[in-house]
Order: structure tokens, then C-alpha cells, then sequence
């Protein structure tokens, strides 16, 4: 069986990848462990950098087959103009750095969620209505905002409307890391596939990943 790490920014990201995650890849022989970052801190998110990460890939290298990332694009700290896809290269750069000679490049995955994990829950709004105390209005208040945007991923367009932050001024009463990860077993992960392009094609190249043997860089 195939051993994956996945470095995670915060609970609900971590919950995600051993749960939902875990499952689906079992079925392809990989085995899921998540790792939050910090090593068991209280992340909140929001504190992640590419120094960071490349220290916690580096760290899992030698114990797992692969390693991967599941963190947010939004809040990142330092990524000035860069895109996710840059961050990712970046990250995949300074985690090689780390290393000297016998380790391959292949093995190292990151992942930037663009924008944030809760985009995500916007796959199928209608999953809100099972959270408690919803208000009478919030499916039309979570259309109108899905409705503006391409994909769920599109949905940040300014700071203070990042996708977590939309929830909550709906939901004030809204616990990301216990109600996040149970609206997206609700919604499921192939819905959420099927409306975040970019999120799949990561789950796609996870279902895709083969033990090397033609050596290591």
C-alpha cells in the first residue's frame, strides 16, 4: 500500500484528508495520514508560510511514499503576487533544498487550495439547511453568492469575503471545524469534484500515484 502524507493547515483540513479523503484513496491502495502543521499545535490557519511547509515535507520525506499539502491560498503569509501555482513550485523548490543526494523530486506534491477550504462547501449550498439553528433565508443568500462566481474556488474577491467569511456573517454561530467537515461529507466528495476543477484534478493525481523504481534525482 502506498503511504501519503498530507501536510494540513488546521483542523478541518486535517479532519478532511484522514476522513473523506482516507476513504476515497483507500479504495486505490494509498494509505492517508494527515498531519497538521506544528506537529499537534491549536492551528487556527492563517499562519502559513512556504518555509513552513517545505519544513514539515521535508520532515515526512524518509516515512511516507509521497507527500502533499492541503492549505488555503487565502491568508497565506508572504506569497505577495504570487498564484497558487507558483506557490506550489516554490514550496516544492525550497522542500529539495532541504535535502542533499538519494532523494527524488517526485515524491514532493504540494497542494494551495485557491481560495480556501470552505469554498469548497458552496459545491451544493442546499447541505446548509442541516445546520442548526440556519437562518430562514440563508439557501437564497448562498445562492446569490455562488451564482457570481465561475467555480467555488473563484469565490474571494476581496478580504473580507473570503468563503469562510461569507458563512459566518450568515451563520454566526457557524464552528468551522466540526460543521465544515460535515456539511462536505454531505455534500460529498464527487460533487465537489465536479464543481471545483482544481480541487479534482489534485484528488485525480493523488488517485494516480505509483511507488517510483527507476531511482531517485
Amino acid at each position: 500500500m502506498i503511504r501519503l502524507a498530507v501536510v494540513a493547515e488546521g483542523l478541518t483540513e486535517t479532519d478532511f484528508a484522514n476522513g473523506i479523503l482516507s476513504e476515497h484513496l483507500r479504495g486505490r491502495n494509498i494509505c492517508t495520514t494527515a498531519i497538521l502543521m506544528g506537529r499537534g499545535r491549536a492551528a487556527k490557519g492563517g499562519n502559513v508560510t512556504v518555509d513552513g511547509i517545505a519544513a514539515e515535507m521535508a520532515r515526512l520525506y524518509w516515512d511516507f511514499d509521497f507527500v502533499t499539502s492541503l492549505v488555503d491560498y487565502y491568508g497565506f503569509r508572504g506569497k505577495g503576487t504570487m498564484t497558487v501555482e507558483e506557490l506550489e513550485e516554490e514550496i516544492a523548490s525550497r522542500t529539495c533544498q532541504r535535502f542533499g543526494s538519494g532523494w527524488d523530486s517526485r515524491k514532493i506534491r504540494p497542494y494551495v487550495q485557491l481560495h480556501e477550504f470552505e469554498g469548497l462547501l458552496f459545491s451544493d449550498v442546499s447541505a446548509f439547511t442541516r445546520v442548526p439553528d440556519a437562518p430562514k433565508n440563508l439557501l437564497t443568500s448562498l445562492r446569490e453568492i455562488r451564482s457570481r462566481f465561475r467555480t467555488p474556488e473563484d469565490i474571494n474577491d476581496k478580504r473580507d469575503t473570503a468563503p469562510s467569511r461569507r458563512i459566518c456573517q450568515l451563520i454566526p454561530n457557524y464552528n468551522k471545524r466540526f460543521q465544515g467537515g460535515f456539511l462536505a461529507g454531505l455534500i460529498g466528495l464527487d460533487k465537489i469534484r465536479e464543481e471545483c476543477p482544481r480541487f479534482n484534478q489534485w484528488v485525480a493525481s493523488l488517485e494516480s500515484l505509483r511507488v517510483q523504481t527507476d531511482g531517485p534525482n
